[in-house]
C-alpha cells in the first residue's frame, strides 16, 4: 500500500481507511450493478436502500425514533444558516443565537437579513476563548427557537453540555462534532451538519428535524427551500448527492462496529487527553487557545513562542507525514482536527513529534 500521511484536515477531513477499502471495491461495479454508485439514478433500488438504510442507521445510532425526520440534502451547512430562519420564524417573531465564534455568528448574521434575531450570549470580546455557562444563555421565552454551534472549529472551543429550554425548540450546527460521542439527541428540535468532518465526505448535510417542529414551519415558501418538500419525499425531491449518502452509510457502519457512539466517544477522549497533555506539559512553548473548560476534543488549537517557530512546525510536520496543521486564516497559529477516523495511534505520532520539535528549539 501507498504510504499515507495522518491526515488532520479541519473539513474535508480524515475518513477511515477501513471505509476507502470498501469504496475501492465497489466503486466500478456496485453490487453487481454493473455501473458505479456514481451513475446510479437516485430512482433506482439500488440508492433507494443506500438511502433507507442510512436513515436507519443515523435513527439508531444517535438514539431517536421515528418522529425524527432524517434528510440529505445539498448546499452544506452554511445554506441552512438562511433556511432555518426562513422555515421556523413567523411574523412578528424572532430567534435567539449562541454567539460562540466565526460559523455561529455567521448563522445569526444570515438568520438577521430575513427575520430578527436576538444573541443569547456571545463571546466575541473575549476572542471566542470560550462557550457559555448554561446560567450565561438569556432569551425570552417566545422565540422561535434557540440556535447554537455545538462545536466551534476555527476556534477550538465546545460546548460539553446544552440548556434545557423547556417548549422553545433548541436547534444546533453539529458540524464538526456529531456522531463523535454519546449525548441525548432528543434534547434537540433540529440538528443540522455538513458531512465532511465527522460522517463522510464534503457535499451531503444531515438534517434531523423532530415532526412537532417541522409543523410549525412557515407556508409560503419556494418549494424547494421549504423542509417539508424534503421530508414528504424522503431528501428525493431532486437529485440528492448520491455519492455523498453512500459515503455516510459506509462512515455509520464503520462506527457502529467501533461500538457506537459510547465506543467512540470512549476513543475521542483518549485521543483528547493525549493531545491536550502535551500541550500542558510544555506550557511555556505550547499555548493553547481555548480556556480549559471550553475545550474542544475535535480541534485543537495551540499557539508557538513566535510566527517563525509555528511555520517551522508545520513545514516540519509535512515532513514526518502530518499535514492539515495550519490553523485558520482568521486566527492563525496550529490547530490538529482530530475526528473521528483520526486514529489514537494518529495522535500518538503527533505528541512524538511535537516532543522532538520542543526539544529541537
Amino acid at each position: 500500500m501507498v504510504k499515507r500521511n495522518v491526515n488532520f484536515n479541519p473539513g474535508p477531513a480524515a475518513l477511515p481507511l477501513d471505509v476507502l477499502n470498501i469504496v475501492r471495491e465497489e466503486l466500478i461495479n456496485y453490487q453487481s450493478s454493473g455501473m458505479s454508485i456514481l451513475e446510479s439514478s437516485h430512482r433506482a433500488k439500488e440508492f433507494e436502500a443506500i438511502n433507507d438504510q442510512t436513515i436507519m442507521l443515523v435513527r439508531e445510532l444517535l438514539g431517536l425514533g421515528a418522529d425524527y425526520h432524517v434528510l440529505f440534502l445539498g448546499g452544506g451547512a452554511s445554506t441552512q444558516f438562511a433556511l432555518i430562519p426562513m422555515n421556523f420564524i413567523g411574523d412578528g417573531k424572532m430567534a435567539a443565537y449562541v454567539d460562540t465564534g466565526e460559523f455561529a455568528a455567521k448563522a445569526l448574521k444570515e438568520c438577521q437579513i430575513v427575520a430578527k434575531a436576538h444573541v443569547a450570549f456571545s463571546s466575541k470580546e473575549e476572542q471566542y476563548r470560550r462557550v457559555p455557562k448554561m446560567s450565561e444563555i438569556k432569551y425570552p421565552e417566545d422565540i422561535a427557537y434557540l440556535h447554537v454551534c455545538s462545536n466551534n472549529t476555527i476556534e477550538g472551543t465546545q460546548f460539553r453540555e446544552f440548556p434545557n429550554t423547556g417548549s422553545v425548540p433548541l436547534v444546533a450546527d453539529m458540524s464538526s462534532d456529531i456522531a463523535s460521542r454519546w449525548l441525548d439527541y432528543r434534547k434537540f428540535s433540529m440538528i443540522y451538519a455538513g458531512a465532511q468532518k465527522n460522517l463522510g465526505v464534503a457535499g451531503v448535510t444531515l438534517l434531523l428535524i423532530h415532526d412537532d417542529f417541522l409543523a410549525k414551519r412557515k407556508n409560503g415558501l419556494p418549494t424547494i427551500l421549504s423542509y417539508k418538500t424534503h421530508a414528504d419525499k424522503k431528501s428525493l425531491y431532486n437529485t440528492p448527492p448520491i455519492f455523498g449518502v453512500y459515503i455516510m452509510k459506509l462512515v455509520l457502519e464503520w462506527i457502529k462496529s467501533k461500538g457506537g457512539l459510547a465506543g467512540m466517544g470512549k476513543i475521542n477522549a483518549a485521543k483528547k487527553d493525549l493531545l491536550y497533555g502535551a500541550i500542558d506539559a510544555a506550557p511555556d512553548f505550547y499555548k493553547g487557545t481555548a480556556e480549559k473548560d471550553s475545550r474542544s476534543w475535535m480541534n485543537v488549537t495551540l499557539r508557538l513562542p513566535t510566527q517563525d517557530m509555528e511555520d517551522k512546525f508545520i513545514a516540519d510536520a509535512k515532513k514526518e507525514g502530518l499535514i492539515g496543521l495550519k490553523g485558520h486564516r482568521s486566527v492563525g497559529g496550529i490547530r490538529f482536527s482530530i475526528y473521528n477516523a483520526v486514529s489514537l495511534v494518529d495522535i500518538q505520532k503527533a505528541v512524538e513529534f511535537m516532543g522532538k520539535f520542543h526539544k529541537s528549539c
